[in-house]
Parts: C-alpha cells; structure tokens; sequence
C-alpha cells in the first residue's frame, strides 16, 4: 500500500495527456495518434475529478479519486482505494446488467483512475433531466431491471454462502466510503454538526424538530443498524438520480465508489426517494407556461411502476433459479409451492419496508444535512424552495415513522399527493 501511495499523482489536464500516451489500453481506444486530444474537466460531483477524452478514434471518461472529500477539501480525507471498488463493483454489476452500466477499459488501482465508455450526448445526468422537466418512458423499466439483476445475482438467493461470504469480504475494505455513508446519512441530520446547512431561516424550526424528534430517531438507528450489518446483496450504494445518465431509450448507471454488500433496501430506496424529492421540487421550477402538473403525474407514476417492476422481475428471477445453487432457502427444506410463496411474500414485504425507511432517510439528509440536491438548490426563491423542502421532508418524516403501515407502492404515492395538496 506504501508503494502504491508514493505512485499516486494528481492529474491535471496536462499530465493526464502524457498518462494516456503511457497507456497502451487508452491509446487503443482513442487512436494512436493523439496529438490535439481534447479534454474537458466535468466532474460536478462531491468527491472526484472526471475528464471526458476525445480522440481521433474514439472517446472516453476517466475519472480519478483525490485523497479528500472534494466538496469540502483537504480538511476532510478520504480514502483514494474507493476507486478500486467502484472498478469492482462496475465490472461486477456490467456483467450482470450490460445494457445499464457503463463498459470499463482501464484500471489504475496506484492511481487509483478508471477509464470507461463516455456515454455521448444526448445523455444527460436524470437529475438535469428531471429538474427540466423531460419525461423518460423507459426509466421505469430500465432501473427495474437493473436493481432486479444486480441484487438478486449478487445475493444468497442466487449464492452458495462460501462464494457469497469470499465477495463480501473483499468489499469490506470499502469501510471508509460506508463509514461516510453512516455519518452524513444516519448521523449528522440528528444532531448538531458543522457541515449541515439547510434553508435558513425559514426551515429552522423544522431542523429543530428533527433533532427533538425521539421516535424518528429510533427508526434511524434500526436502518443505520441493517446498513452496518446486514451484508445482504452487492449494492451501489449512492443510487441517487445524479448517479443515472439518461436519453430516451437509454438509461446508464455510473458512480458506484460507495459499493459494498449492504441491504438491498438502500439502493431501491435511494432511487425511490430521490424521485420523490423531484417530485416535491417541481413546484420550485414551475411558471405560467407550465405549472408542471403532468410533469408531477408522471414522476408519480414513474416511482409507481419502478417498485411494481422491480418486484415483478426479482420474484421471476427467483422463481427461475429456485431450485439453484443459492442457499438462503434450501429447495429441500422448502419444497412446497405455498412455503415458497409463503417465504417470498415475507422477503418482498420486508424488501418493500426496507426501502422506504432508507428512502427516506435519504430525503432527510438532502434537506438539512451536508450535500443537498440540484432539485432544490436550482429554486432561486428562497421562500419558495422552503416551501418546497418543508413538503418533501414532512413527507420522508411520514414515510419513514410508518413505513411497516404501507400494503404497496401505491399507498405510498396516495401519501406524496396528499402531503404535497396546496
């Protein structure tokens, strides 16, 4: 590790020229003749730097990760190694679900870069997407089946428990992004702590009654307890809407540093609830042209049927592969159709549960913890972003206290219209 940390180098638009013509990988993909390469600097994102390269045969990303938390700076380190599992967890779920994540050509663990497709306009990140305004008819259908395969082809559903404990193990060396996670997700929205921020003053009361809030704190400590021990599938562990690139027809995961095995849950949660934030956020952005009513109806629907799908596709996976090598439920042991069924209503409600508490808890953290969301942030008026905040974390308070109340998807989306009625 020493030797790997004397050869790591910060690059900059100058140096990465001189790394990619060191680089037979790189070189292959842009051409051998490199001269004039353009290169572009984009990465918006809190922790890395990430160029886009253009070449005369081709084009790609590299993105490198810096030695702190980049939003904040050197005051806050973090680890360089989360490159190292995203390239694993990249390569992982792209075997799994080639066409929704994006291929990898190249990786540099000492300097600690990956290389992969640079996904080529008109992709934009969802978030954008969603904050203009623009309906995605396949998103639905994409995400679902990206969740379905890559959790249940990485959980003990699909696993015998030898391989499945060898993967979790050499996840476990992602401690530090997951120790990242508890603090600004579970911890820092709770208490009193010097990187929140929130819109102030108009929401300080309600940042106060979070903090006083005892029974949302119970709840939070239950999730933060799953995140920290249940090792249940091979997760992204960031899947917010700005860790998605979108055309029409395509829909791309990126960005999966915070992989680890953790529960399910969070990644259908973290999706989920940043849709909702979306949701809440459009009346911040609406005009006299379009008062994005559709829009809402749209996002609702779409929140809707991701949940519908995915369980569709992970039950149908499951019922594939039943009688496979996965050890959770032995096929000798449950061996009759109504047990079967028996046992996959009991994992897909307490799935369904799971993923609310997180998405909330996620919601929360967008609202008065460190790194807000784009959704809110883009709303000029600050009275009107209040306002808008105000709803989507009354909602995730909602959501998260009586998650284990809610039957099916739908009943959560009757909660969102309600909370959200002038």
């Amino acid at each position: 590790m020493a030797a790997a940390a004397d050869a790591f180098r910060a690059l900059d638009e100058a140096s990465l020229v001189e790394y990619i013509k060191a680089t037979p990988a790189l070189r292959a993909q842009l051409g051998e003749q490199l001269e004039g390469l353009a290169i572009k600097e984009v990465g918006d994102g809190n922790l890395n730097f990430v160029y886009i390269v253009a070449g005369p045969a081709g084009s790609l990303v590299i993105k490198q990760a810096i030695p702190y938390v980049r939003c904040i700076g050197t005051s806050w380190p973090l680890t360089k190694e989360r490159a190292y599992f995203e390239s694993l967890a990249l390569k992982e779920h792209g075997s799994l679900c080639p066409n929704h994540v994006p291929q990898v050509y190249h990786f540099d663990r000492p300097m600690s870069l990956i290389a992969m497709r640079y996904l080529e306009p008109p992709h934009i990140i969802l978030r954008k997407g969603l904050i203009a305004g623009i309906e995605y008819p396949l998103l639905a259908q994409h995400m679902s089946d990206y969740l379905a395969r890559t959790l249940f082809f990485t959980s003990l559903l699909y696993h015998a428990t030898l391989e499945h404990r060898h993967a979790v193990a050499e996840f476990c060396g992602n401690a530090e992004l997951c120790r990242l996670t508890e603090q600004v997700v579970f911890s820092d929205p709770y208490m009193v702590s010097q990187y929140n921020r929130w819109t102030s003053p108009h929401l300080d009361h309600d940042v106060e009654a979070v903090r006083h809030d005892d029974i949302l704190k119970i709840e939070v400590a239950e999730l933060k307890s799953m995140f920290c021990e249940r090792a249940q599938a091979l997760i992204h562990g960031d899947l917010h809407t700005g860790s998605v690139m979108v055309t029409i027809d395509s829909t791309q995961v990126i960005d999966p540093e915070f992989a680890f095995y953790g529960p399910m849950g969070f990644d259908i949660g973290a999706f989920l609830g940043n849709l909702i934030l979306a949701f809440f956020s459009q009346d911040g952005h609406a005009d006299k042209d379009n008062d994005r009513t559709v829009y809402k109806q749209w996002i609702l629907r779409t929140i809707e049927e991701t949940w519908n799908l995915f369980h569709h596709n992970f039950v149908s996976l499951w019922n594939e592969n039943f009688d496979g090598h996965g050890e959770a439920y032995l096929v000798d042991i449950y061996n009759k159709t109504e047990l079967q069924l028996l046992v996959q209503k009991k994992y897909m409600t307490d799935l369904f549960h799971d993923a609310l508490g997180f998405g909330a808890a996620k919601m929360i953290r967008r609202i008065v913890g460190v790194a807000h969301v784009e959704d809110f942030e883009s709303i000029s008026d600050e009275t009107k972003r209040a306002l808008c905040e105000r709803r989507a974390l009354d909602c995730a308070k909602t959501i998260l206290k009586e998650r284990r109340k809610f039957e099916t998807i739908s009943q959560v989306i009757s909660v969102i219209q309600e909370i959200s009625a002038p």
